[in-house]
C-alpha cells in the first residue's frame, strides 16, 4: 500500500466514525464497503481537468460500521504495531472519541523515567480513551482535546502527546504527531462533517 493511500486512510478513519450502536455488528462486508469509498475518495482527488468543467463538489458518506469494520479486519499496518482494538465514535457537531489497547512498555522504555513521571508506573497493555473536537476548513483541520484516560484513570495531555508522538512517528515525520498542530487533510479532502451516525467528506 502506497503512503499516499495509507495517509488518507489515518485521516479519514480518525476524523470520520461515527456512533457505533450496540444493534450494529462489525463486519468484512462493511469494511470492503468502506475500501470501497476509500478507493473512491482518493479518485476524487484527481486534478480538476480531468473530472470535467465545472465539476461540483464530491460527496462521500462513511457510517460507524464501516469504519470500525475497517479497523478490526482490513486496516492491517495502518494501525501501528503496539496498538490494538480500536474503535471511534463521532458523537456529532465534530465531536469524537476512541479508544484502544495500547503497549505502554514500549513508549516507557525508550528513556529513563522519574518518580514523578506516570509512565514509570504504568506497564504492559492498557486501554487508551480519549475524547475531543475535530473542526475542518478548507482543507485544513485542528482536533482539540477534551480529555483523556487510561484504565479509566485521567491523564495529562502530555502523556498522551508522548503516546501520539510514539506511535505517529514515520520516516517522513520523525518527531510524530503534534495534537496541537492544524494539519492537512489528504485527497483534496476540504472538509470532514462528523455527525452522530454517519460522517461526510467533501472534496
Amino acid at each position: 500500500m502506497s503512503r499516499h493511500r495509507a495517509t488518507t486512510c489515518l485521516a479519514v478513519v480518525l476524523s470520520c466514525a461515527a456512533i457505533l450502536r450496540a444493534d450494529e455488528a462489525l463486519s468484512k462486508a462493511e469494511a470492503a464497503r468502506f475500501q470501497a469509498k476509500l478507493t473512491q475518495i482518493e479518485k476524487n482527488a484527481a486534478p480538476a481537468p480531468k473530472r470535467g468543467a465545472g465539476a461540483g463538489a464530491r460527496v462521500t458518506t462513511v457510517t460507524d460500521t464501516e469504519v470500525n469494520s475497517y479497523l478490526k479486519f482490513l486496516a492491517g499496518t495502518q494501525v501501528p504495531v503496539g496498538i490494538a482494538d480500536p474503535i471511534l465514535h463521532g458523537v456529532g457537531d465534530g465531536r469524537v472519541t476512541g479508544r484502544a489497547v495500547v503497549d505502554l512498555d514500549a513508549v516507557r522504555t525508550q528513556k529513563k523515567r522519574t518518580w514523578s513521571d506516570p509512565l514509570a508506573y504504568l506497564t504492559g497493555r492498557l486501554p487508551v480513551s480519549a475524547q475531543g473536537t475535530l473542526t475542518t476548513t478548507n482543507g485544513t483541520g485542528r482536533f482539540v482535546l477534551e480529555s483523556a484516560e487510561i484504565s479509566g484513570v485521567t491523564i495529562p495531555k502530555s502523556l498522551l502527546q508522548e503516546l501520539l508522538t510514539y506511535y505517529s512517528k514515520s520516516p517522513e515525520r520523525p518527531n510524530g504527531i503534534n495534537m496541537d498542530e492544524p494539519f492537512e487533510l489528504p485527497s483534496a479532502i476540504k472538509e470532514i462533517k462528523v455527525g452522530g451516525g454517519n460522517t461526510t467528506i467533501v472534496q
